[in-house]
């Protein structure tokens, strides 16, 4: 079985942009890739894609070329990015191909993501009563491991005081500008305990990865970014996920806890081995929880790694080094692959402005509805 590696990597912008659609996007950020890896669209021999609400990933043909290539479509809510990843990865490892592409892309309406319940398996009066809107599941869930674990709030605005200060770093985050703690802390109440500055934005973006057997990357001589592990995993009964329909008494672990020890187990390092950090922070309290479902700390410990600035950059711990979903919004077929968009420009040194010195191991995170989760880690070389 093949290793593999990733050896091109091109991002469109994130944010709003009305001249481009999100079909678009996702070509340019493929074309950006083919170029950072010195290939072409005629030699690629697979595409793994998803977009929730701009399109069929395979419509890039229209755009890049009629080779032909095996093009599949893969949707799987905010997971939908890493998954094509995923989907690409043991294509290689299998042995069947060489060379291929993951990539995603979105562009979505305005406003929160307020899906059809029936789609999740869900009754009618799960919407009827607002619980659709994810905003009011965040505000629960946070509030309660807030309450469980002895959280204050102003945890909350530290994570999102650091992602706006990432963000202002990165060429392709949508929210470039640095917001202090009182602007974050005073803003307007949405769900509480989450305020106006705590929650990430549905926005536009593509992105795009050119994976590669070892065979090839030998072959042609090529500087790579190795994928040493990824896990996808799913709820389990018991675990407290989006669209929930309630709490059980008797807990299980999340697909977070789940994915991650899988990945582990497979790189065979633990959490301190980690340089650099991507992990899903649709809210500032998604981000306080995945430190700990990861393995980075224990619960309640976000507080003092936190004040300590062990998470900014130039900390012990540096995590979502370009301003995570907070500054560049989720385009859900996209954000996964951001995640290890940053972690690759991180590992080869080209993270310009935020670039965590020495980076050699690279771990993203991403979680999605109805409750999965993706870990994939990367090595450099």
């Amino acid at each position: 079985m093949s290793d593999v590696h990733i050896i091109g990597a091109g991002i469109h912008r994130f944010g709003r942009t009305t001249e481009r659609s999100g079909l678009d996007q996702g070509v340019h950020a493929i074309r950006e890739a083919l170029s950072d890896a010195g290939h072409d669209w005629r030699e690629m021999q697979f595409a793994f894609g998803g977009s929730m609400d701009a399109g069929n990933a395979d419509a890039i043909v229209r755009s890049l070329g009629l080779t032909g290539i095996q093009v599949i479509n893969i949707i799987n809510g905010c997971a939908t990015g890493g998954s094509s990843l995923m989907a690409g990865y043991w294509a290689i490892k299998s042995g069947e191909f060489d060379l291929g592409v993951a990539v995603g892309f979105d562009k979505h309406a305005r406003g929160a993501f307020n899906r059809a319940p029936q789609v999740y398996g869900l009754p009618q009066w799960y919407a009827d009563t607002g619980l659709m809107l994810t905003v009011q599941y965040f505000g629960m869930k946070i509030r309660r491991y807030m309450d469980l674990h002895g959280i204050g709030e102003d945890a909350l605005g530290l994570v999102a005081q650091k992602a706006f200060g990432n963000g202002a770093r990165a060429a392709h985050a949508w929210r470039r500008e640095a917001v202090d703690l009182d602007t974050i802390m005073n803003s307007e109440m949405v769900c509480d305990p989450l305020r106006k500055y705590m929650f990430c934005s549905p926005s536009e973006g593509g992105v795009a990865l050119v994976l590669a057997s070892s065979r090839k990357v030998r072959e042609l001589g090529l500087q790579s970014v190795k994928i040493r592990a990824g896990a996808i995993r799913t709820r389990v009964a018991g675990s407290f996920e989006v669209f929930a329909p309630m709490l059980e008494l008797e807990r299980g672990p999340s697909a977070t806890i789940l994915a991650s020890k899988a990945a582990f187990e497979m790189a065979g390092i633990g959490p301190e081995e980690v340089d650099v950090a991507q992990i899903q922070d649709t809210d500032s309290g998604a981000e306080i929880m995945h430190m700990a479902e990861n393995g980075f700390c224990r619960d309640g410990d976000q507080v003092r790694m936190l004040r300590a600035g062990e998470t900014q950059l130039g900390g012990r711990l540096p995590i979502n080094t370009d301003g995570g979903c907070l500054a560049c919004g989720e385009p859900i077929g996209a954000s996964g692959l951001r995640q290890v968009y940053e972690n690759v420009q991180q590992l080869r040194g080209r993270a310009q402005g935020r670039q965590v010195e020495g980076a050699r191991i690279g771990y993203s995170q991403v979680y999605g509805a109805p409750g999965m989760s993706g870990v994939v880690i990367l090595e450099n070389g």
